[in-house]
């Protein structure tokens, strides 16, 4: 635990703390995420790719790491940023310490920095393009002037299709369902499934899948890439969209398939990065936020009956209200900064939502937008 690792930003702000996980040199575009649990589900959220997390909570690894607590097969962020990492890991779930997870997948990250200081600059000045350097990477007096140049010459995420890189490269059926304490996770296989749904995969988090398989799905998920031909041919009850990391705009062939879904009747719901690319194909844009939104505590209202939910919430791209179409309209907003959080098409059975409903970690308030899509299908059906 006595390494160094630095941590420079864009803007030539430079940071000095401990190395945790593996030597070496990371970059990525760093964000602050507010939620105070969950490390373990942000590092491994497919949405996080190229990015690296700050989290603002201060004592970081405390529960330690489990094999049930992940969204993905591999953490996903390009680093972790911390202010403690408490020197013992204490709950019965744990099977291996953060620092230990971290270095078995040679995943950068640093502790023992002012993460109030760079949350104030990230939240004043927007997201930062930042490099970390840990280990001998981190020593000598050209230290500090390497990581500066590694953190300007990261391109930024926007402009980067990162769905097709993270997304799986073969389709795949899916059968787990929900997790119950002592019991784990649930095989779906053994329940009723009347809803044939087709997933795609744009970095889609596992409980997403998990949470529409306890709901009666029989889950096909396809790769990002995947024609709409392709799809249509397997005769789905329902399509997804799901999350996923980089720039919506990018995405054209993801945007096509969407734009053919849409001359159907068939029940179309998508999450995040999916909302987003359902807003792209009906006709409206996409902007780049400041520093987006990354927590699990961000109040979001339902326009049609002024109800207020608190909200797990991962992105640093929107759909802006202004460029909506006649056929689309806005039903969730933002009370944090009055962003669109939710649309649905109003000549077509299809919907989408920009937090995480799916929570994990975070509260569980949106749950009902899955029975939503449960109600659409058997409505079509």
């Amino acid at each position: 635990m006595n390494k160094p690792a630095i941590l420079a930003l864009e803007d030539g702000s430079v940071f000095h703390g401990t190395a945790i996980g593996a030597d070496g040199q990371t970059s990525g575009e760093v964000v602050f995420n507010t939620a105070m649990t969950g490390y373990q589900e942000i590092l491994t959220d497919p949405s996080y790719t190229r990015q690296i997390v700050t989290l603002t909570y201060p004592h970081i690894g405390n529960t330690g790491i489990n094999a049930e607590d992940v969204e993905s097969g591999a953490i996903a962020a390009a680093g972790l940023v911390i202010r403690d990492l408490p020197l013992l890991a204490s709950s019965f779930r744990s099977e291996q310490t953060l620092s230990d997870y971290l270095a078995s997948q040679n995943v950068l990250g640093i502790a023992d920095i002012d993460t109030r200081r760079l949350t104030r600059i990230l939240r004043d000045k927007g997201s930062q393009n930042g490099a970390i350097l840990a280990g001998p990477d981190a020593e000598g007096e050209g230290a500090e002037t390497r990581a500066l140049e590694a953190a300007r010459a990261f391109p930024g995420i926007k402009d980067m299709d990162l769905a097709k890189v993270v997304s799986c490269a073969e389709p795949y059926e899916w059968h787990e369902g929900e997790w119950a304490l002592g019991k784990g996770y649930a095989d779906a296989a053994q329940e009723e499934r009347p809803y044939h749904v087709v997933a795609y995969d744009y970095g889609a988090k596992r409980n997403i899948l998990r949470m529409l398989a306890s709901r009666g799905c029989r889950l096909s998920v396809v790769p990002a890439q995947t024609s709409a031909e392709d799809v249509l041919a397997m005769n789905p009850d329902g399509i997804f969209l799901s999350n996923g990391p980089g720039d919506p705009e990018p995405c054209d062939y993801a945007i096509r398939a969407i734009q053919a879904f849409l001359e159907t009747d068939i029940p179309i719901f998508g999450i995040c990065l999916g909302h987003q690319l359902l807003a792209l194909a009906s006709g409206a844009r996409t902007v780049k936020m400041g520093h987006g939104h990354h927590g699990a505590n961000h109040p979001v209202q339902d326009l049609d009956t002024g109800h207020v939910m608190i909200t797990s919430q991962n992105h640093g791209f929107a759909a802006d209200e202004a460029t909506l179409p006649g056929t689309l309209r806005a039903t969730h907003r933002s009370l944090f900064d009055g962003t669109l959080q939710g649309i649905e098409r109003t000549d077509r059975p299809a919907f989408s939502f920009q937090g995480h409903p799916e929570a994990s970690p975070g509260p569980r308030d949106v749950a009902p937008l899955f029975d939503r899509f449960i109600e659409m299908m058997k409505v079509k059906r």
